[in-house]
């Protein structure tokens, strides 16, 4: 039961993240469930199975309000479901020892880009070329890529494609958000049919894809309050860094690095981490907010 809960707890706050940043819902569950000791593949098949409810939702929601591209949807939808396919069949037979450090390494590298986009890049105006194609040659191994990064590692679709689209070609921000959602779906089916196939159906803790879908569920209608109260780029590096933590001390941990160098890594990360968090904060004038408040409170009890 304490597991479920925590895993519950995992899926909350993962799609706060995700509803908050607009991806990151697989990124942060799959960072947090490897460093709870699961294998690489029991966490990409319960991370895509209670994917399924909210990428579907998410694709209705975005239809509704047509930020579609058809074209773009199939483009990425094609190769990265058969992408995905091939890659949840590959995690599932492959040793959990010598999948888990990829994983991580990927993981750590998908933080790093999270921390980058919203510390440096957040606002920034880009310059757009017009008359630009999206050819096949450009969107079949981005979709692949995609498609194949996020099966074996339980999440990165959105991240991998959103960026590579935004800095390529002139379009619709929210065309591209809303295709990128849409087929998320179509790959979230893929992998999940693929490790039905490949992964014994005996490895897979239905309770915990419950336990994880419901935590999501639950959070939906927090993200947009969160949203109010924390600045997204804060909130942006608060979770890149903390990929970056969960999935160092699972790189390392997999080398079997000495506790010494574990202890230096965590220490450095958390500095740097804190250090651009109270960075932006003060770029955001979210600390001299607190102590204005704090100032005032004081001179009011004086008053009294």
């Amino acid at each position: 039961m304490k597991k479920l809960l925590i895993i519950a707890f995992v899926g909350f706050f993962a799609q706060l993240v995700d509803g908050s940043l607009g991806m990151g819902f697989g990124v942060t569950s799959s960072s947090i469930l490897l460093s709870l000791g699961l294998a690489p593949a029991i966490v990409s098949a319960t991370i895509h199975f209670s994917e399924i409810a909210t990428t579907a939702a998410s694709g209705v929601s975005h239809m509704s309000f047509s930020n579609t591209d058809k074209r773009l949807i199939l483009k990425l939808a094609v190769p990265g479901s058969m992408a995905a396919f091939i890659g949840a069949a590959a995690v599932s037979h492959l040793h959990a020892g010598l999948v888990k450090p990829v994983v991580a390494l990927f993981l750590i590298t998908i933080g790093i880009y999270i921390l980058v986009q919203f510390a440096f890049k957040r606002g920034q105006t880009k310059k757009l070329t017009r008359g630009s194609e999206l050819s096949n040659k450009f969107m079949f191994p981005l979709g692949a890529t995609a498609g194949f990064l996020t099966a074996i590692g339980g999440g990165g679709w959105g991240p991998v494609n959103t960026s590579a689209l935004l800095a390529r070609r002139d379009i619709n921000v929210r065309h591209v958000i809303g295709s990128v959602s849409i087929s998320e779906f179509f790959v979230t089916i893929a992998a999940s049919i693929s490790f039905l196939i490949f992964l014994p159906l005996h490895l897979i803790n239905w309770g915990l894809v419950l336990a994880l879908s419901v935590g999501g569920v639950a959070a939906a209608p927090f993200a947009a309050w969160l949203v109010k109260i924390i600045p997204v780029n804060v909130l942006g590096i608060f979770v890149g860094g903390l990929i970056i933590f969960t999935n160092s001390n699972t790189l390392l941990n997999a080398f079997g690095a000495p506790g010494e160098a574990i202890a230096f890594v965590r220490i450095a990360v958390v500095i740097g981490w804190f250090a651009l968090l109270f960075v932006i904060l003060r770029k955001e004038g979210k600390l001299s907010n607190f102590f204005h408040k704090k100032e005032a409170n004081k001179v009011g009890r004086v008053k009294q």
